[in-house]
Formats: C-alpha cells, structure tokens, sequence
C-alpha cells in the first residue's frame, strides 16, 4: 500500500516534470518555426 503511494507520487511528481519540460520545448519550437517562416516569406518576396 505505502510503496503504490510513494509510486503514485514519484509518477505524478515525474509526469509534471515532463509537461513542464514538454511545454518549454515546445514554446521553443514554435518560435524556431515562426522564426523559419518568417526569414523564408522575406527570402521569396
């Protein structure tokens, strides 16, 4: 019982983590992407 506890807690302690980290790489990316739109619309006009 005490062991699925502390094994719910390290998961949920885990996944939080992930989703936080999932959320900055994914702000990242949308900027490298809005970065490459925006040089490859000035490079074709």
């Amino acid at each position: 019982m005490g062991n699925s506890l502390h094994n719910k807690i390290y998961l949920g302690r885990s996944t939080g983590f992930a989703s936080r980290r999932f959320q900055g790489v994914l702000a990242i990316s949308g900027i490298v992407a809005a970065g490459l739109v925006w040089i490859a619309l000035r490079a074709l006009r």
